[in-house]
């Protein structure tokens, strides 16, 4: 049954090329999704599934219940877009300026798609009951996860999977890993509040452009010399504004910056140490400083037995030699919250092809993939389902 499932969906990728390309030239900014959505249910209903929208905010969710009795096992690709224009030169091209699939979230959701109309084909024989989980606004935090599950996308789940193209993997390769796999990302804001005067007369002064110059200085002994060595963790300061004159020591500066961690005891040690440097140093200056800390997404954790379960199909697809280790980063994903609530894992997918321009990173003008990543998404997530 399972090669007549993969024929199925080989047999369906010219339709699902023209849902992704359709979709990439009619992308949604994250919580702003309408069209996509309303495609997404609309397709599902065809297929006979029972639908929920309005999911959380604009999530839809799709259930295809077996003949058989079995797990409820959750699929889930996101639809939002980046506010980036699209400077390929493809007949699919945006249609909306300043507005791109820069990710693959077109991808993700066309091969969902074809992950639903195949399995719609053999729901008698499939134990159990797939929930079919198209989720908004991945691209923004506190993104469209946390909303969704509120609402109950995961209620009697057993088991989550999602998956997302990699256009630095080559085409026909998965990739994947078990344990922490992407950071919790947080972002912090910086006031200095201090007194601004004569560039001449600085000791009529309290010069926040000074105060900020320690700030970020001490602000990197966090990770050097508070947090231990063998706990990633990542403090950056990503802009720094004050003043617009020679002459003029200005009454306030800004700091912004990024915090990416995995443990939750370090992330919050992390907090609690950027608040009280801040304290600390504007104590010191003589100067005021208020701490705006917003908590992004939580950090990815892959479970080891469900990361074993993809990593064995995929080699039973791919091959072995083309089935390899994805490294952790610091990068951000709103999947996590899928995997905090019940067991699952987050794999990749290779999309990269040189010969079809598929080089460029993700968020890029020009990125672009291989479509046929969309049928190895496909295999991989039905296998996932037929082997329950």
């Amino acid at each position: 049954m399972m090669q007549k499932a993969f024929d199925s969906l080989e047999g369906i990728y010219s339709e699902l090329v023209e849902i992704r390309r359709d979709l990439h030239m009619n992308p949604e900014l994250s919580f702003q999704e309408k069209r996509t959505p309303e495609f997404i249910a609309n397709y599902l209903k065809d297929l006979g599934l029972e639908v929920r929208t309005g999911v959380g905010g604009n999530g839809v969710v799709g259930y295809l219940k077996g003949g058989k009795p079995g797990k409820t096992i959750a699929l889930r690709a996101d639809f939002d877009a980046l506010p980036i224009d699209d400077e390929k030169d493809v007949p699919y091209k945006s249609k909306v300026p300043g507005v791109m699939h820069a990710c693959g979230h077109d991808i993700h959701t066309a091969a969902l798609l074809g992950v639903a109309k195949t399995l719609s084909k053999v729901k008698d024989e499939i134990k159990g009951t797939v929930v079919f989980l198209h989720q908004h606004a991945e691209e923004l935090s506190p993104g469209g996860a946390v909303g969704m599950i509120a609402d109950g996308c995961l209620e009697g789940v057993d088991e989550v999977y999602g998956a997302h193209v990699e256009v630095n993997f080559p085409i026909g390769t998965v990739a994947l890993n078990d344990g922490y796999v992407h950071a919790a990302s947080d972002a912090y804001d910086i006031t200095i509040y201090g007194k601004g005067g004569h560039g001449a007369e600085p000791h009529r002064c309290i010069d926040p452009v000074v105060i900020g110059s320690h700030l970020v200085i001490d602000l990197q002994n966090i990770v050097s010399r508070r947090i231990d060595p063998l706990h990633p963790a990542v403090v950056t300061v990503g802009a720094f504004h004050s003043g617009n004159a020679h002459n003029v020591i200005p009454d306030k500066a800004y700091l912004k910056g990024t915090v990416r961690t995995y443990d939750k005891d370090v992330r919050l040690q992390v907090e609690k140490e950027l608040n009280r440097i801040a304290e600390q140093t504007g104590a010191k200056h003589g100067a005021k400083i208020d701490v705006k800390y917003t908590k992004g997404y939580i950090s990815l954790y892959n479970h080891p037995k469900e990361t074993a379960f993809i990593k064995e199909l995929s080699i039973d697809i791919f091959g072995e030699e083309n089935v390899v280790v994805k490294p952790a980063d610091m990068g951000g994903e709103d999947f996590a919250y899928y995997v905090d609530a019940v067991p699952g894992t987050f794999f990749w997918v290779g999309g990269g092809n040189p010969d079809l321009n598929a080089v460029y990173p993700h968020h890029h003008p020009k990125f672009d993939v291989d479509e046929r990543s969309m049928i190895n998404i496909g295999k991989i997530f039905i296998s996932a389902i037929l082997s329950n």
